[in-house]
């Protein structure tokens, strides 16, 4: 009896130190895509300087780093570290919810959701609605001669104004922006509690706030453009 109390408390240790480093994972990999989506969202936004301006930033992103790194070099390390980080953030989230479910040993006949938000609630089903969305946005917006609207992918500023100025692409990019906010709202809040930045009642305050900032601007900034494309102020 002793020695498989021994082995069941070795075997309980190992998993939840398995379970703090896939959620330390995801707290990490995910605040690695908060960066990115703030820079995009900049890039995104030179729109309103008109197609120089836009076609310059989309042609600096391919030269940054030259003559240290080949042309496109350092663009490619950025879409290596952020595939490492979706594939780390989505996988850690699929072992941690199978946990979740196993360890779930007796299910309620009613749920109650008194104390959790709608973004917690639609963590999940909302991380699969992006990931679907971030795969159609890079054909779209970047595999030559894919583009769903017929238009050339060879003119970055040109590609944005045809693409949302069809009205069902801008409504699916609407859709998922705010897709895009919940999440950021709660998976913020979790990773500053992963990461032990909620500590004090203040903290955690502070953590909330950031959260719905972060989600508010991420969200509302990336739907400026396509807003202003369908309604033609933003044009060639």
């Amino acid at each position: 009896m002793t020695s498989v109390a021994t082995t069941d408390l070795v075997r309980g240790g190992r998993s939840t130190r398995t379970t703090i480093a896939l959620k330390l994972t995801m707290a990490v990999s995910g605040l690695v895509f908060v960066l990115w989506v703030l820079a995009h969202m900049y890039g995104n936004l030179k729109a309103f300087a008109g197609h120089d301006a836009f076609d310059e930033y989309a042609g600096h992103l391919r030269t940054m780093g030259q003559p240290i790194f080949p042309h496109a070099g350092a663009l490619w390390i950025i879409r290596a570290i952020l595939v490492v980080a979706i594939v780390a953030h989505v996988t850690s989230a699929v072992i941690l919810w199978r946990r979740a479910e196993g360890a779930r040993t007796t299910r309620y006949q009613v749920k109650k959701n008194k104390h959790s938000s709608l973004s917690s609630r639609t963590m999940r089903w909302g991380g699969l609605a992006l990931l679907l969305f971030i795969a159609w946005h890079l054909i779209n917006f970047s595999a030559p001669r894919v583009n769903v609207t017929g238009g050339s992918t060879a003119d970055p500023y040109d590609l944005v104004v045809d693409s949302f100025s069809t009205w069902w692409l801008t409504l699916v990019y609407l859709v998922a922006m705010l897709a895009l906010g919940m999440h950021i709202r709660h998976g913020f809040w979790s990773a500053c509690q992963t990461l032990g930045w909620t500590s004090t009642t203040r903290a955690r305050h502070r953590a909330k706030s950031a959260g719905i900032f972060l989600a508010v601007l991420i969200a509302g900034g990336f739907s400026l453009v396509p807003i202003f494309v369908l309604a033609g102020v933003i044009t060639k």
